[in-house]
């Protein structure tokens, strides 16, 4: 069972700088806005009362000035307004509103002015008197704050709405957008999990975005090579297997026929079994190398020295099973650049098939195609069935050309050459490495 790491997702992460960033742009967005709505509304409102008070002191006849009771507005002001005349001083003497005022007081230097006194806006207007006694009189317009108050509440309240879905709305595309980003990283978090548990043919499905579809194809091939190297590592334990059996039984043999004969010689006994021990080791070397996807050290290959040495390894054998094994080399041949010691692997294997599975004396030729060398191995036996693939992996069975075959191609694929069957009746196996020059 898989732990989820300490930490915060990063869907919660995104969320919430997505959400943070977007609540912070609208609040420094909102609040001077808010002022200049504030600032905004108070100012008309004290515009409107300006104009009704200039008018009022353009129109009211000059006999109301002085004659209290209440003040005959003109038609067209706005309701809920209070009209009141005030002497320079500040006292009423006409109209309504408080008996003294400081915005009235303050007026008597000719110009408008205004402010708030006892809940109401209020705005003061001197009044042009001919009357020739230097009295300054003003008109004084005034509505209850509270409407203007109102007026900008409704405003804010409306903003903070307008501000609210904002910020909803910013919620639902940062929910949509911190999954779209997180889920990419979810999918390879789940298929890294999976090729961790031994499933090698995980995919990433494509996100469009360019960095996580990159890791998705990173962690693809990366399963896919695992697989392959798994896969190479499984099939060892069955190619050593056979490919030990017939060199192994060999030093068994001769170790156990040097026993049986109280006169043969241990050392020529020992040296025998040595010289079998190293050709095992170099068995085991080019399987491990195969299974690991090595490649040996390559160098110019040496095609009749290694002939003479497969000859050396095969004739004895084949000489006691009274067969005979030819080596032939049709001089010039192109230099090759291989691993000698994989080369010789695979033709072991084509001529320890031909003598277990053919008949007749065996015959090795290495043959200059141009742009590649050709190591033909054949016998005369009665050939291979039309249609049967001899490369296949057949383990477990006792019959056909089994694991070797196949092991044999795979090593010379790895040497960049290709192991066909070029004829099935009788069987020549050719080996092509390709030249320097190709």
């Amino acid at each position: 069972m898989h732990q989820p790491p300490a930490g915060t997702p990063l869907r919660r992460r995104l969320l919430v700088a997505l959400v943070g960033i977007a609540t912070l742009a609208t609040v420094l967005f909102a609040l001077p806005l808010a002022v200049v709505v504030q600032r905004l509304d108070h100012s008309e409102a004290v515009t409107a009362l300006e104009r009704d008070a200039t008018r009022i002191a353009a129109v009211v006849p000059e006999d109301e000035v002085t004659r209290p009771g209440p003040v005959d507005p003109p038609a067209g002001l706005a309701a809920g307004l209070t009209v009141g005349i005030y002497r320079s001083g500040g006292r009423r003497v006409a109209g309504a509103g408080p008996s003294d005022s400081p915005v009235a007081a303050a007026a008597r230097d000719g110009r408008v002015h205004e402010g708030v006194e006892g809940g109401d806006l209020a705005v003061a207007a001197p009044i042009p008197s001919d009357d020739g006694r230097g009295v300054t009189v003003m008109s004084r317009v005034s509505l209850p704050y509270d409407q203007v108050t109102d007026q900008v509440e409704r405003a804010w309240l409306l903003m903070s709405a307008l501000a609210a879905f904002v910020v909803i709305l910013a919620t639902v595309y940062a929910r949509y957008q911190s999954g779209r980003l997180a889920a990419p990283l979810e999918r390879l978090t789940a298929a890294a999990q999976a090729l961790g548990d031994g499933d090698f043919s995980v995919r990433a499905r494509r996100s469009g975005l360019r960095e996580a579809d990159a890791a998705g194809r990173a962690l693809e091939i990366t399963a896919r090579r695992l697989g392959e190297v798994l896969d190479r590592e499984r099939a060892f334990s069955a190619d050593v297997s056979h490919q030990l059996r017939t060199p192994l039984t060999g030093l068994l043999l001769g170790l156990e026929s040097a026993l049986g004969r109280p006169d043969a010689d241990p050392r020529a006994a020992i040296r025998t079994a040595v010289e079998r021990g190293r050709h095992l080791q170099s068995i085991i070397d080019d399987l491990l190398r195969l299974a690991r996807d090595g490649q040996g050290p390559r160098e110019v290959l040496d095609v009749p020295g290694l002939l003479s040495a497969l000859r050396g390894r095969w004739e004895g054998t084949l000489a006691a099973r009274r067969r005979l094994l030819s080596v032939t080399c049709h001089e010039p041949l192109p230099e090759v650049r291989s691993a000698p010691s994989v080369v010789l692997q695979i033709l072991e294997v084509l001529v320890d098939n031909a003598a277990t599975h053919g008949r007749g004396d065996i015959s090795v030729e290495a043959v200059d195609l141009g742009a590649a060398l050709s190591i033909e191995v054949g016998d005369r036996g009665p050939g291979i069935e039309t249609g049967r693939d001899v490369f296949a992996r057949r383990a477990g069975s006792g019959e056909g050309h089994g694991i070797g075959l196949f092991l044999a191609r795979s090593l010379a694929e790895a040497e960049g050459g290709r192991l066909l069957l070029r004829s099935p009746a009788p069987p020549v196996f050719a080996l092509l490495l390709p030249g320097t020059g190709s």
